[in-house]
C-alpha cells in the first residue's frame, strides 16, 4: 500500500503546488517541539491519502525534516516512515483497514529488541480548511467522513486546499513506551487510540465545535428556564403579556448574539495579514505553545487580556486563528456596533454588550443565559476585565462582571475544565494615544464612527512591534476547589446561582489575572527609551548616556527579573536607540560635542503612556534608588521595611506582586552594588562617590517620583483634615495634584486621572492605614503615622514643600 500510496504522491505534489496553500503549526517544528535529529523519526497521521502524505511531503522538506515517503531501518526490520490510521473510503464508501496496528507493534518490538534504540514518534495532522460546519446540515446528520473517497477528496482540496493546516506534535517516545507497556497488541493499540483522540481534538480545536442555527439557538435559549422565568418576571413588572415580553428577550438576542461566519473570518485573516505588515515591523508572539495545549486537551479557553486600544480585538483573535485555533467569541463594546464595522465583527465572533446592566433585569438574564450557552457548546470566549481601554497607559481596576458570569457558568454543571489565559498586549506605538490626554483632561470621549476609521487608515505607517504576551493560566475548578471547596454544592444546572462566597471570590480572582497580565509584560525599545528620557529634567541624554542607562535596565531585568514571564526586545541599548530613531519617536540632536537623543515637549507627555506600560517592573528598584539616594545610607533590613511598608499599595495600584520581596531586593540590591551605583560598608548601603555613577541611579530613582508624590499628596490631605469624607478626600487630592503640575512643570497622564485616587484610598483603607468613623468618614489609624514618615522622606523636598504648603493654607 504504501509504495503505491508514495507514487500517487509523487504525480500530486506538483499538480497540487497551486491549489494547496498550508500554514504549519508550530512554524519551526524541529526547535518548538525539541525534535532531535541524531534519532530516527517517524510520522503518524490520519488518513492513508495521496493528497495529504505529498501536503505532508511538501510541509517536512521546507522545515528541514526528514522525508516522510522514505523508509527507515531499525535493526533487522524496515518500515515505511509514516504510519496511517485510515484508509480513503472505497468507491462504495466502505471504510478499508491499515496496516497501522502492524507497524506500530513492530516498531515497538524493535525497542525491546535492541536496548539503545530511541525513535520518535510525531503526529501530524492535516486539516483542508477551518469551516466547523452546522449543527443541523446534511454532513451532520448523514456524519461527515475523515477519510473520504478520491472524488470526495478532490472537491475538497478545491474548495478548502488553500486554507490548509499542517500540525505537528511533539513526539511520542516509543523507548519509554516499549519499557513501560512492552510491544503487545494491546499496547499498539493504546498507542493508536491515543493518536485518534489526539487528531479529534486538534481538529476541534482548529475548527471550533459545530455552528448552531441562528434562528434555533434563539429558541432554544428563549425555552430556557431560566429565560422563560426571567420573561414571565418582566411581563409581570412592566404589566404586559407574556409575548411582548418574550419579543422583547428576542430582539436583546439579536443585539447581543455573534453571527460566526468562517467565511468572515478567513476574509479578515488576509486583510489583517495584510494590514499589520503595513502597520507594524512585526508582531512578536510568546507561549502560544500553551493555548494550543490547552485547547487540544478540551479546555474551555476564556482569554483575558489588558485593553489597550481597538486594535486589541483584532489582534488578538487573528494571533489565536494564526495559531490553529478556531477565533474566540468576543465581548465586544456595544459602542462597536457601528456601520459597517458592526457587522463584520459580528460575523467575526463578536457579541456585544452594554456598557451598565443596571436597570435591565431581562437583559441580564438574556445576556447571562447566552454566555452560559457559548461555554456549554465549547466556543472559547474573549473579553477585557478592565471594561474600557487604558488611557494612562497602567492597567485599570478590574471590572467583575463577565468573570462573576463566567463562574456561575461554570456552576451551572460544565463537564470541561474551564481555564482563564491572562495576555499582555503591547504596542511601540497606541494608535489613539493623541486622544488619551485630551480625555483625561475633560474632552468628551471621541465616538467611534466609520469616518473614525477613513481617517485613521489615512495615516497608516510603520509603528514598531506588537506584542502578544499569553501570561500562566488559571485553572478555575482548581481556584474554586481551592478558595471555596463545596462550590460543587452550589452547581444546578437549571438555575444560575449566586453563593455567599461568589463576589469576594471573584473580586479575589480578578486581581489575580491582572497580576497575572502583568507578569508577562513586554519591554521594547519605546517603553525602556521613554522610561530613561523621561526621568531627565529637559527630557534628553547623551546618545553614551542613554545607551548605558538601557544597558543598565536590560541587564537589571536579567540580574533581577520582577518575573519569568517578562519579555526582552533583541539586541542592545545602541540597537534599541537606532530603532526608536526609525519610529520617529525620538529626536537626535548633534553638536560639536555629540549626539543627543531627545523627546520633544508635545512627545514627552505621550510617551509617559509607554513608560507606565511597565512602571510595575522598575518600581522596587526605583524605591530602593530613592531612599538610598534621600537618606545616604540604610541597611538592607532597612531597605526591605520601606518596600513592604508600601507594597500593599503598590499591589492595589500596579497590581505588583513579588513572588518573594525579600529575595527580589536583595537580588536587585546585589545587582547595583555590581554595576558600581552603590557601596556595601559594614553592611550599610549608600551611593557611589562618583558622579558618572551617580546619574545613572539618580534616573532610576525618578521612577518612583511620580507615585510617591501622589501618596504624599492624600497622606498630607488626610493629616491635615483628620476626618473627612471619602469624596472629599478624592477630590482634594486631584485637585492638589493639578496644582503640582502647574508649580513643578509635572505633566503626566496619570495626575489627571481620578480613579489612581479613588485605588489609592481603598488601597490605604484595605491595607489599615485609614479607619472609617461611624458617620462614614475616613480617619488616620494607629499605622498611619509610620506611613506618612516614609514617604514624606521619600519625596523630594521642593514638592513636599509645596505640598505642606498648600493642606496646611486650606
Amino acid at each position: 500500500m504504501f509504495s503505491r500510496l508514495k507514487w500517487f504522491a509523487s504525480m500530486l505534489q506538483w499538480l497540487l503546488w497551486p491549489f494547496v496553500k498550508y500554514k504549519i503549526i508550530p512554524s519551526q517544528p524541529v526547535s518548538s517541539l525539541e525534535l532531535q535529529a541524531n534519532k530516527p523519526l517517524f510520522y503518524i497521521t490520519r488518513v492513508a491519502s495521496a493528497s495529504d502524505l505529498a501536503t505532508l511531503k511538501r510541509a517536512c522538506l521546507e522545515q528541514g525534516l526528514p522525508d516522510p515517503t522514505a523508509y527507515v531501518t531499525l535493526g533487522d526490520i524496515t518500515l515505511p516512515r509514516t504510519l496511517f490510521l485510515e484508509r480513503s473510503a472505497s468507491f462504495w464508501g466502505k471504510s478499508r483497514p491499515t496496516l497501522a496496528l502492524q507497524q506500530g507493534q513492530k516498531l515497538l518490538q524493535a525497542h525491546l529488541a535492541q536496548p539503545d534504540q530511541t525513535a520518535q514518534l510525531v503526529p501530524v495532522s492535516i486539516c483542508w480548511g477551518r469551516a466547523p460546519g452546522k449543527e443541523a446540515s446534511v454532513k451532520a446528520i448523514l456524519g461527515e467522513k475523515t477519510a473520504p473517497g478520491w472524488w470526495h477528496k478532490l472537491l475538497v482540496v478545491l474548495i478548502s486546499g488553500r486554507h490548509t493546516l499542517v500540525q505537528f506534535s511533539r513526539a511520542v517516545s516509543l523507548r519509554e513506551m516499549a519499557d513501560q507497556y512492552g510491544a503487545t497488541e494491546e499496547t499498539a493499540h493504546k498507542l493508536l487510540r491515543v493518536a485518534r483522540f489526539h487528531f479529534y481534538r486538534q481538529q476541534l480545536a482548529a475548527t471550533g465545535p459545530r455552528q448552531p442555527d441562528r434562528a434555533a439557538l434563539f429558541n432554544a435559549l428563549l425555552g430556557s428556564e431560566a429565560l422563560k422565568k426571567a420573561i414571565a418576571d418582566e411581563a409581570r413588572d412592566r404589566n404586559i403579556s407574556t409575548s411582548e415580553a418574550r419579543t422583547e428577550a428576542l430582539k436583546l438576542l439579536e443585539e447581543i448574539a455573534a453571527d460566526y461566519r468562517e467565511s468572515t473570518l478567513r476574509v479578515g485573516d488576509r486583510l489583517l495579514s495584510w494590514l499589520w505588515k503595513k502597520l507594524y515591523t512585526g508582531i512578536k508572539i510568546n507561549n502560544a505553545a500553551l493555548i494550543r495545549d490547552l485547547a487540544q486537551r478540551g479546555h474551555e479557553v476564556v482569554y483575558l487580556p489588558c485593553h489597550r486600544s481597538h486594535m486589541d480585538y483584532l489582534l488578538l483573535s487573528y494571533v489565536i486563528y494564526q495559531q490553529g485555533l478556531a477565533a474566540p467569541h468576543i465581548a465586544a463594546g456595544i459602542n462597536l456596533n457601528f456601520w459597517p464595522i458592526g457587522k463584520f465583527f459580528r460575523r467575526g465572533g463578536a457579541f456585544f454588550i452594554r456598557r451598565s446592566f443596571s436597570g435591565h433585569k431581562l437583559y441580564s438574564a438574556v445576556f447571562r443565559e447566552y454566555l452560559s450557552q457559548l461555554f456549554r457548546k465549547g466556543y472559547s470566549v474573549k473579553y477585557y476585565s478592565e471594561g474600557g481601554r487604558s488611557r494612562t497607559g497602567r492597567l485599570l481596576q478590574p471590572k467583575t462582571g463577565m468573570l462573576a458570569m463566567t463562574v456561575q457558568a461554570l456552576l451551572r454543571g460544565i463537564d470541561r475544565p474551564v481555564t482563564l489565559v491572562p495576555v499582555y498586549l503591547g504596542y511601540e506605538h497606541v494608535m489613539e494615544v493623541n486622544t488619551y490626554l485630551r480625555e483625561l483632561k475633560g474632552s468628551a470621549k471621541t465616538k467611534e464612527s466609520a469616518l473614525g476609521i477613513l481617517k485613521a487608515a489615512r495615516q497608516l505607517r510603520d509603528y514598531g512591534f506588537g506584542y502578544v504576551n499569553f501570561g500562566e493560566p488559571i485553572s478555575l475548578n482548581s481556584y474554586l476547589q481551592q478558595h471555596a471547596p463545596d462550590w460543587r454544592l452550589s452547581v444546578n444546572p437549571i438555575e444560575p446561582q449566586k453563593p455567599d462566597w461568589l463576589n469576594p471570590l471573584v473580586a479575589k480572582l480578578a486581581t489575580e489575572v491582572m497580576t497575572r497580565v502583568n507578569h508577562s509584560a513586554a519591554l521594547n525599545a519605546i517603553n525602556l527609551i521613554s522610561t530613561c528620557l523621561l526621568a531627565t529634567e529637559q527630557h534628553v541624554l547623551t546618545r553614551p548616556a542613554l545607551c548605558r542607562q538601557l544597558d543598565l535596565y536590560l541587564q537589571l531585568q536579567q540580574a533581577a527579573p520582577y518575573h519569568s514571564a517578562v519579555t526582552l526586545p533583541d539586541g542592545d541599548g545602541a540597537a534599541l536607540i537606532r530603532h526608536g530613531l526609525t519610529l520617529n519617536k525620538v529626536q537626535l540632536q548633534q553638536d560639536g560635542f555629540g549626539d543627543l537623543v531627545r523627546l520633544s515637549a508635545e512627545n514627552a507627555v505621550i510617551m509617559s503612556y509607554y513608560r507606565n506600560n511597565i512602571s510595575h517592573l522598575f518600581i522596587v528598584p526605583a524605591l530602593l534608588a530613592t531612599a538610598l539616594l534621600q537618606h545616604r545610607t540604610l541597611t538592607a533590613v532597612q531597605l526591605l521595611n520601606i518596600c513592604q511598608q508600601l507594597l500593599p499599595l503598590l499591589e492595589h495600584e500596579l497590581f505588583l506582586a513579588p513572588a518573594d520581596l525579600k529575595q527580589y531586593v536583595e537580588k536587585i540590591l546585589h545587582f547595583l552594588q555590581q554595576q558600581e551605583l552603590l557601596q556595601l560598608q559594614q553592611q550599610h548601603y549608600h551611593c557611589a562617590d562618583l558622579p558618572q555613577n551617580l546619574t545613572p541611579l539618580k534616573l532610576l530613582a525618578h521612577n518612583s517620583n511620580d507615585i510617591l508624590q501622589r501618596y504624599a499628596i492624600v497622606l498630607n490631605l488626610l493629616q491635615q483634615q483628620q476626618r473627612i469624607e471619602r469624596s472629599a478626600l478624592e477630590l482634594g487630592s486631584q485637585q492638589l495634584a493639578q496644582r503640582l503640575l502647574t508649580m513643578h512643570g509635572i505633566d503626566a497622564p496619570e495626575y489627571h486621572d481620578k480613579q489612581l485616587f479613588t485605588t489609592l484610598v481603598h488601597a490605604l483603607k484595605d491595607a489599615g492605614y485609614l479607619a472609617e468613623a461611624d458617620d462614614g468618614k475616613l480617619q488616620p489609624a494607629q499605622n498611619f503615622a509610620p506611613l506618612l514618615s516614609t514617604v514624606n522622606s521619600l519625596v523630594l523636598p521642593e514638592v513636599l514643600q509645596t505640598i505642606r504648603q498648600i493642606t496646611t493654607a486650606n
